[in-house]
């Protein structure tokens, strides 16, 4: 059971062996057969090309705007930033000119950068394929046995043929961006149906094809969601959104009618809840749940009576969180609410929801995350102390009561930290399949035997260029806050190069917010920073959910700041400890993470060398008291509500635009997508022109906006690595780390 609300701010004939083989530029999905330019000052008249001096920055034009609220007047001078078309010219230059500015003041390491690049790119193995899934009724020579962990696909001469379902290359090649949101087969799996967005803001174009042959079946469906599902061989359901881009409907949809002619299931009209859908392990249900921060309820339908329409699964209770799955005879419920923080495990049968057996009670030091069930087996993904576990119980045969819950197994790992999330599995089997990842072990997914306890490696991501795990060391410590809790970090470095001594660089990240957990896993591209001896760092602090539901809750509504100060605490705790000083400390957030960076910068600009701030949602107050911005409404569960007195004052106290200084700032490089529906180009690009005209520094403040990009960056396998390869070498050139040369090696 797996569920997200859309976060603001972030970081799939013969047997069909889903979901992937991987991938050449982009990715294929197949089967093995079975008011700017003039409105800048004149400050920016130098020539961005020029080579003989530095490069002025564009500085925006000052448009007084002024807000009142509660008797303050706040004064906003770049709020003419925000244009909702995404085409307004005048900003559309001003942005180009932003990258121009950027693209000159990296000219001098750009062949650095590009080697970087290219060092990244040649750690990746191009032709690659993902671990085969057995999924589907036809034969495959040799695969009449049950599945066992020690299953392989046949190469080599023996191999099925290869049957292609849709190449991603051939379908991105017309476009700038290209991702594909959703991809599932029906049951019979002669169809598939795809999602499919072309410009970055998560607005997704459903096609139906055959499977065989890729033809089309009936229109395409427009203006939805990445939520799909099939409800049996000829029919779809899927979510679409409203004006805020909150999904609100849920529609039935029979293969050859038109959309306009769709049923609708289901219209949530309280614009603080958004609706998901999921499929059970089983296929015999879908589940529609609507949501909102703090309640959750679900309505199922019956796949084989879709003409049924929903029925209500739990009930609307403000401040209980449910979700569902099914086996055999019973639903299965995992319930949260205020008293049972880290929820409960209950259970139900079909004809009789309300009757409800407690699986597994809550406790306060063990979150259950997630469940997920098979046919004979019930696996709990839960955290304990920061860390993931997975526990798996056998359970009694469909036709005998559930009454409780025998044993349970769990699962060993081989590093300190780690990451590890569910993968797709078979219902009907005993074969659990995991990916698995730490620092420095690369993504790897395995089968584990509920039966015995086996777990057997299918597949570990290659990693070329002679990359050995064993010359990293990974490690876990714990920093003190203000107000005494202790925070995790997750620490990797390459043991040959770091002294240690407080003179190694180090990158330290952080998030910290929708109970989000940014767990320790391998990153490709970091390598190229632990092999010029950086430190890698992850400050594991409150408003993620790594520590269990009270560690989110002490991070959001009027205890955001403990985000910050927590964030603050652990760069001093690696300081104090010498895995670095002030003047070799980068640190680097995202959406959320960026709001974070934002605020510490105003915080203690002098804590930092360099910041990276991607995407970051920077200018909380304006934003949360807009309701017409997409997510806002959703959000207030998160951030609290604005147009109340005490949360305007308390969100201005920490809202990165409204609290840029007169004072010194490290490097900075900010990026944005302009068409990310998540957060707005102009968050980022007001933060930027209030620093440029505020700051004392000469320090350097980059802003690159891809204008073909959203939430996530450029599309496609290998164009995103550019934006690690910016990020790197502004981080060098910050730590005056750049060979004279502007050679990539050390």
């Amino acid at each position: 059971m797996f569920h997200l609300l859309f976060p603001r701010r972030l970081c799939i004939p013969g047997i069909l062996f889903l979901p992937v083989l991987l991938f050449f530029t982009s990715h294929r999905i197949v089967a093995a057969h079975p008011k700017i330019s003039p409105l800048l000052s004149t400050q920016s008249t130098a020539t961005m090309s020029s080579q003989s001096q530095p490069p002025s920055p564009p500085f925006a034009k000052k448009v007084k705007y002024e807000m009142e609220l509660f008797g303050d007047v706040r004064v906003d001078n770049y709020y003419w930033l925000r244009d909702d078309t995404r085409k307004d010219p005048q900003i559309i230059s001003y942005l180009q000119q932003e990258n121009a500015y950027t693209e000159a003041v990296m000219s001098g390491t750009k062949k650095f950068e590009d080697e970087i690049y290219g060092e990244i790119r040649g750690r990746i193995k191009e032709d690659d394929i993902s671990a085969p899934l057995r999924k589907g009724p036809r034969p495959v020579p040799n695969c009449d046995a049950p599945p066992s962990v020690h299953d392989t696909m046949p190469t080599g001469l023996d191999a099925p043929a290869e049957h292609i379902i849709l190449d991603e290359n051939v379908k991105a090649q017309e476009y700038d961006f290209y991702r594909i949101g959703a991809f599932k087969v029906s049951p019979n799996h002669k169809l598939v149906a795809y999602a499919e967005d072309t410009k970055g803001d998560e607005i997704y174009t459903v096609y139906v094809i055959d499977a065989e042959t890729g033809a089309p079946v009936g229109k395409p469906l427009v203006g939805v969601t990445s939520y799909i599902q099939w409800a049996g061989n000829e029919a779809l359901v899927y979510i679409t959104m409203d004006g805020i881009l909150r999904p609100d409907k849920v529609w039935l949809h029979k293969l050859g009618s038109d959309q306009s002619n769709d049923l609708c299931l289901y219209h949530e009209k309280d614009d603080m809840f958004s609706l998901n859908l999921r499929a059970s392990e089983s296929e015999n249900f879908l589940f529609i749940a609507s949501e909102s921060k703090i309640t959750r309820f679900v309505f199922y339908l019956e796949v084989s009576k879709p003409e049924d329409g929903l029925r209500v699964l739990t009930p609307r209770i403000n401040g209980i969180d449910t979700s569902v799955s099914h086996r055999g005879n019973h639903f299965f419920i995992q319930r949260r609410s205020d008293e049972f923080f880290n929820s409960e495990l209950l259970a139900c049968p079909l004809d009789n929801t309300s009757a409800t057996t407690v699986l597994i009670p809550h406790r306060a030091s063990v979150k259950i995350q997630d469940i997920q069930l098979f046919s004979d087996h019930l696996v709990v993904y839960e955290r304990e102390q920061g860390l993931p576990k997975i526990t798996t119980y056998h359970l009694p045969a469909v036709e005998e009561p559930l009454i409780s819950l025998q044993g349970g197994q769990a699962v060993q790992y081989i590093d300190p930290v780690y990451s590890v999330n569910p993968s797709e599995s078979q219902f009907s089997s005993t074969i659990l399949r995991f990916s698995y990842s730490s620092l420095r072990t690369p993504p790897s997914v395995y089968d584990y035997d509920m039966k015995t306890g086996e777990s057997v490696l299918k597949k570990i991501t290659t990693v070329l260029g002679g990359f050995d795990a064993s010359n990293y060391v990974t490690e876990r410590k714990w920093a003190t806050a203000s107000d005494g809790t202790q925070i995790p970090i997750s620490i990797v470095y390459q043991k040959n190069l770091v002294k240690l001594d407080g003179s190694d660089p180090m990158l330290l990240y952080g998030y910290g917010a929708y109970e989000i957990c940014i767990d320790p896993n391998f990153g490709v591209s970091r390598l190229s920073l632990l092999d010029r001896g950086f430190i890698f760092a992850i400050a594991h602090i409150r408003g993620g959910g790594e520590m269990g539901r009270q560690w989110y809750e002490n991070g959001k509504f009027l205890k955001k700041k403990n985000t910050f100060t927590d964030f603050i605490a652990c760069a001093e705790f690696l300081i104090e400890k010498k895995y670095c000083s002030k003047e070799k400390l980068c640190i680097e957030g995202r959406s959320a993470g960026g709001l974070l960076i934002g605020a510490v910068l105003n915080i203690r600009p002098d804590l930092f060398k360099a910041a990276v701030a991607g995407v970051p949602f920077v200018d909380v107050l304006t934003t949360m008291l807009d309701p017409t911005i997409p997510l806002t409404t959703s959000e207030w569960e998160e951030w609290g509500d604005p147009r109340k007195e005490e949360f305007y004052f308390y969100m201005k106290s920490y809202s990165p635009v409204d609290n840029v200084k007169a004072q010194n700032y490290p490097n900075i490089l900010v990026t944005a997508g302009l068409h990310d529906s998540r957060v707005m180009y102009s968050e980022p690009a007001k933060f930027v022109a209030k620093l440029r005209d505020m700051k004392s520094d000469d320090n350097m403040l980059l802003f690159k906006c891809e204008l073909g990009a959203g939430h996530f960056s450029k599309s496609g396998r290998f164009e995103r690595l550019q934006e690690d390869a910016l990020t790197y070498a502004f981080i060098l050139k910050a730590l005056n780390m750049i060979p004279p040369s502007g050679s990539a090696q050390n």
